[in-house]
């Protein structure tokens, strides 16, 4: 069979969230909407923080840093697919798609780092209050974001450059709207069991070792939070908690959801809503979680809010 590589030439062509023509400008203004929701919100939180000097702490640092990543996170794949909902083309070239499938992979698993490393500072925090300030220190906090950083972009790196040796002699149709690992993979001729095999492992040490990591972590904190005398100093520790809890549920289920599972069992109706959650959803809802219910998130906004009108 002759073996023409179209990725080379004419790039891939995204479908989008839907192929029907009548739902592109209503799909665009949702989208739109939801992706400028996103990014003032998080804009905000970062504004908050850094603003005021009573949340310089590692919690807020990690939430600063969480803020960023999804506010890049979404920038990476939201234009793109705006720009496609109004366009009749709906085209990416080669090297667009593996760019941008690095930077999606790098700030989606530099999320999932983050997601670990704000549990372990609430396991120091309640556990470990003494210690605190020692274990958690500016120095390692930094340490743990740059670390976080510079793993996610390695795995990326490797993912893509595998990526980059197949060949696609097919259909180059991506039943998707953005360039992921599994729709791209279902397209190549090549033999991709090496590429699944690495999208498992890699699986394995950005998705499953820090949500494991957030496992025991509060699995600690329950343990510890139990043996607390009073309801009201369980209710203060667990309150901590919470918003970070809501947030691990939304991305690490949609997340395992799409990529917990072998290519033959890739659906692509049910795996663009569940990406569209840990994508577009969880990155907008990121600032209202964490703000509604903190005291300290809402005094630092109503700080931010008189410096402005002043």
């Amino acid at each position: 069979m002759e073996t023409q590589n179209y990725s080379s030439t004419s790039g891939f062509i995204l479908l989008g969230v839907s192929s029907n023509p009548q739902l592109q400008k209503p799909l665009f203004a949702v989208f739109l909407t939801m992706y400028l929701v996103t990014l003032v919100g998080n804009a905000l939180i970062i504004l908050a923080i850094h603003s005021d000097s009573r949340l310089h702490t590692p919690m807020y640092f990690f939430l600063s840093s969480l803020s960023f990543m999804d506010i890049c996170f979404t920038t990476v794949i939201v234009p793109k697919m705006l720009v496609n909902l109004l366009s009749d083309t709906k085209s990416i070239s080669y090297i667009g798609c593996l760019v941008q499938m690095y930077f999606f992979m790098a700030f989606a698993n530099t999320d999932s780092y983050l997601l670990a490393s704000m549990a372990i500072d609430r396991l120091i925090a309640i556990c470990n209050p003494f210690h605190y300030d020692v274990v958690m220190s500016p120095q390692r906090c930094l340490l743990m974001l740059l670390g976080s950083c510079t793993i996610s972009h390695l795995h990326s790196l490797l993912r893509v450059v595998l990526m980059s040796h197949l060949s696609f002699c097919a259909s180059h149709v991506i039943k998707h709207f953005f360039c992921d690992t599994q729709p791209v993979l279902k397209l190549s001729c090549s033999d991709t069991s090496s590429n699944q095999i690495v999208v498992m492992t890699e699986t394995l040490a950005v998705i499953v070792t820090p949500f494991l990591c957030i496992l025991f972590s509060y699995l600690r904190i329950i343990i510890t939070v139990l043996k607390v005398p009073s309801a009201a100093g369980k209710w203060k520790a667990f309150s901590t908690c919470g918003s970070h809890l809501s947030v691990v549920v939304l991305f690490y289920g949609s997340v395992i959801y799409v990529y917990f599972r072998p290519l033959s069992m890739y659906s692509v109706v049910k795996d663009r809503v569940a990406t569209v959650m840990y994508t577009i959803v969880t990155p907008m809802l990121n600032p209202f979680i964490y703000s509604l219910r903190n005291k300290d998130m809402k005094r630092g906004l109503r700080k931010l809010r008189d410096r402005i009108h002043s």
